[in-house]
C-alpha cells in the first residue's frame, strides 16, 4: 500500500480529531483542506466565516490566492463525501464518555433561515425565515439535535427546497415539506442508535397531526408545543381550548392552586424557580387517553404569554395501567418529566449562538448543493471538536470548567427538584471556552497566514 503523504499538522489537539477523518480524504490536498477549513472556523468569532476570511487573505483579491482557491476547490470541487464526514463525527461523539447520549436525552426539531441574495444559489427563494420573523430571500434548514442537561449536539441537518425549484411545484414528487423533512431526520437519528427520551419541537410541529401520527407509528415519544389558541371540537358550555381549561383550574393563589401542581426547575447556575403544571382533562387529552395535555408557566394568573408553555405528548402518564403502558410502548413520564424534556428545548437556541453564529453557518460564499451541505457539515465538525477536546481536558481543568459554566436555559430536575443544564456562550469554560482555548491553539494561524501585514486582510 503507498505510504501517504503528509501534511500541515492542525495546531495542538485540533491535530488529533482530524486525524480520525483522515481515512475519509482520498488526497492529500483534501486532507489539507479538512484542517486549514476546521483552523478558520474556530478562530475568533469577529472574522467573517467567509472563504478569504477562513484562508486569512485581502477580501477582494485576496480571493485569487493559492490558500483562498484551495478551500474553495476543497468545498466545491474535490470529491469527498459529507455523510460519511457526519457518520465518523457522530461515532466520536457516541464513543466519548463526556458526549455519549442516553435515554434520558431529547431529539430537538427545528429549522432555521439565512438571508441570501440573488436566485442561483440551491436551496434559496423568498420564504419565512422563522429566526428573522419575516418573509424574505434567504435558505433554510431543518435540523436534529441532541440535548440533555449536560451536553448537546447537531445530529443532522436537511436544506429545503421551495417549490419553485421544481417543475411540478409542490406536485413534484421531489418536493418535500418541513415537515416531512423532520419526519426523516427523527427516522435517521432511530436508524443510527442515538437514544432519545422524545421528541421535541415548538407548535409548528406540535400543530401537524401527521407528524404527531408519525411519531406514535413508529413508537417514538414527543412532547411538542402547541399554540394558545389550540382547541378541538366541544358541546356549547364546555372547555373547547387551552387557555380556557387554564382559566377553569381554580387557580386562587399559592395556598389554593386548584388544579395547578408545582414544578421546581433547576438553572445550571444553581438558582431555582417555581413553575406550576396543570394537566389538561378535556376532549381528546386526558391521563387516561393515548394524548396529554399540559399548561406550564410561572404565574398561573396571568399566564404571560411569553413564558407559558402549552405542551401535548404521548408519553403516558404514571398510574396503575399497564395495559397503555404496553401499548403505547413508551415508559410513563410524570408531570415534571414532561416539564424537564420540553426544557432542553431551548439548547437549539443555544447552539444557534455558536454553530449558527461564532462557527459561521450562514457564512458561504458558494452556491451548489453539496458545498452548502459541505459548508455545514465542517460547522458541525469544529462545534462538535469544542466538545471532543473539552473531554479530554486534565480532570481538574474539567471540574473548574464545568464549576465555573453561567446560567443556561431554564431545565428542571428529572424529578421536580434535580438536574441542571450547561451554560451559555458568553465567559464559560465548557464548549465557549474550549473555543477560546482553540482560538489559542491556533494562534500559528495567523503567523503563518498569506496575508501578514496586509491592512485590509479579513
Amino acid at each position: 500500500m503507498t505510504k501517504r503523504s503528509p501534511v500541515s499538522p492542525a495546531p495542538g489537539p485540533l491535530e488529533d480529531y482530524a486525524e480520525s477523518f483522515d481515512d475519509l480524504f482520498g488526497a492529500r490536498a483534501q486532507r489539507h483542506g479538512f484542517r486549514r477549513y476546521l483552523e478558520g472556523l474556530l478562530l475568533p468569532a469577529e472574522r467573517n466565516k467567509t472563504l478569504t476570511a477562513l484562508a486569512n487573505t485581502e477580501p477582494v483579491f485576496g480571493a485569487q490566492r493559492r490558500e483562498a482557491q484551495g478551500l474553495q476547490w476543497f468545498l466545491s470541487e474535490s470529491r469527498w463525501d459529507p455523510e460519511e464526514v457526519n457518520e465518523r463525527r457522530l461515532e466520536l461523539l457516541l464513543e466519548e464518555p463526556t458526549t455519549a447520549p442516553d435515554g434520558d436525552g431529547v431529539l430537538v426539531i427545528d429549522e432555521h433561515g439565512d438571508r441570501k441574495w440573488g436566485k442561483h444559489t440551491a436551496h434559496v427563494g423568498r420564504q419565512w425565515l422563522a429566526n428573522i420573523g419575516k418573509t424574505d430571500n434567504g435558505v433554510v434548514s431543518v435540523s436534529s439535535l441532541w440535548a440533555d442537561e449536560r451536553v448537546y449536539w447537531p445530529v443532522d441537518f436537511e436544506p429545503y427546497t421551495p417549490s419553485h425549484h421544481f417543475e411540478g411545484g409542490k406536485g413534484d414528487p421531489r418536493f418535500r415539506t418541513k415537515l416531512k423533512m423532520a419526519e426523516e431526520l427523527v427516522e435517521r437519528a432511530a436508524q443510527k442508535n442515538i437514544p432519545f427520551r422524545a421528541v421535541v419541537a415548538d407548535s409548528f410541529y406540535g400543530e401537524d397531526r401527521q407528524f404527531k401520527r408519525s411519531l406514535a407509528e413508529s413508537g417514538i415519544g414527543y412532547v411538542l408545543a402547541l399554540k394558545r389558541s389550540h382547541c378541538w371540537w366541544h358541546l356549547e358550555g364546555t372547555i373547547g381550548a387551552l387557555w380556557q381549561a387554564a382559566e377553569a383550574a381554580g387557580w386562587k393563589g399559592v395556598q389554593e392552586p386548584g388544579g395547578w401542581e408545582k414544578v421546581v426547575r433547576t438553572f445550571r447556575d444553581g438558582h431555582t424557580e417555581r413553575w406550576w403544571a396543570l394537566e389538561v382533562e378535556a376532549g381528546s387529552y386526558g391521563t387516561e387517553r393515548a394524548k396529554r395535555a399540559l399548561v406550564v408557566t410561572p404565574d398561573p394568573a396571568t399566564l404571560p404569554d411569553l413564558a407559558t408553555w402549552y405542551l401535548t405528548t404521548n408519553l403516558p402518564a404514571p398510574g396503575d395501567r399497564p395495559e397503555q403502558e404496553t401499548e403505547s410502548g413508551l415508559a410513563p413520564a410524570s408531570v415534571a418529566e414532561v416539564v424537564r424534556l420540553y426544557g432542553l428545548r431551548m439548547w437549539v437556541e443555544q447552539s444557534y449562538k455558536q454553530v449558527k453564529h461564532v462557527l459561521g453557518w450562514s457564512g458561504y460564499q458558494v452556491r451548489s448543493d453539496v458545498a452548502i451541505r459541505r459548508h455545514w457539515q465542517l460547522v458541525c465538525c469544529a462545534f462538535s471538536f469544542c466538545w471532543w477536546a473539552h473531554g479530554r481536558l486534565p480532570t481538574e481543568d474539567a471540574e473548574q470548567a464545568e464549576g465555573d459554566l453561567p446560567a443556561g436555559p431554564a431545565g428542571g430536575g428529572k424529578e421536580q427538584d434535580a438536574g441542571v443544564l450547561a451554560g451559555g456562550v458568553e465567559g464559560g469554560k465548557g464548549v465557549a471556552g474550549t473555543m477560546d482555548n482553540a482560538v489559542a491553539l491556533l494562534e500559528g494561524v495567523l503567523r503563518d497566514a498569506p496575508a501578514q501585514g496586509a491592512k485590509s486582510a479579513a
